[in-house]
């Protein structure tokens, strides 16, 4: 007899039609992940002298959100953060998880880590070119932004 775990359908599955993630529910994954990112920031930060911080509230770099200082220690811990997970059977880093969402090929199927690389550095330049990478998920048919196209990834619910 099957388990019910066996008669779920599987996220890869190819005959069921993907559900977009729409904008706002990445939004919220994506701040998900910030505070979870903000503890490691600041233990890193404190660890490696890039600490700015005036008393509990932390000055950010040139581009704000997640970083608390741009700085290769928090960069390269960023980087394996996101594709690590994206990259992993779980499809999704914690944010995503929590909202269940993955980030799979375009063709359907669990991305590589080189895949999950490009996207994460895609969603750096989709942030510095004033956002708009970013904001393409709102108008584009598979709600995908730059960094989803450059990487050929989508992000569907589960």
């Amino acid at each position: 007899m099957e388990s019910f775990s066996q008669q779920k359908p599987s996220i890869f599955e190819e005959d069921l039609p993907p559900v977009y993630a729409s904008f706002w529910v990445r939004v919220v994954a994506f701040l998900i992940d910030v505070l979870i990112l903000s503890i490691p920031h600041f233990l890193l930060n404190r660890l490696t002298g890039h600490d700015r911080s005036d008393g509990f509230f932390m000055r950010t770099g040139s581009f704000g959100y997640a970083y608390t200082d741009w700085n290769f220690t928090t960069i390269v811990f960023d980087w394996l953060y996101f594709s690590l997970q994206e990259s992993s059977p779980a499809a999704a880093t914690l944010g995503k998880r929590a909202l269940g969402l993955a980030v799979i090929r375009e063709e359907g199927g669990r991305i590589s880590f080189g895949q999950a690389t490009g996207r994460y550095f895609g969603r750096i330049l989709s942030t510095i070119i004033l956002f708009i990478g970013l904001l393409m998920v709102l108008w584009t048919d598979r709600r995908q932004g730059l960094h989803d196209k450059m990487a050929g990834t989508i992000v569907v619910r589960k």
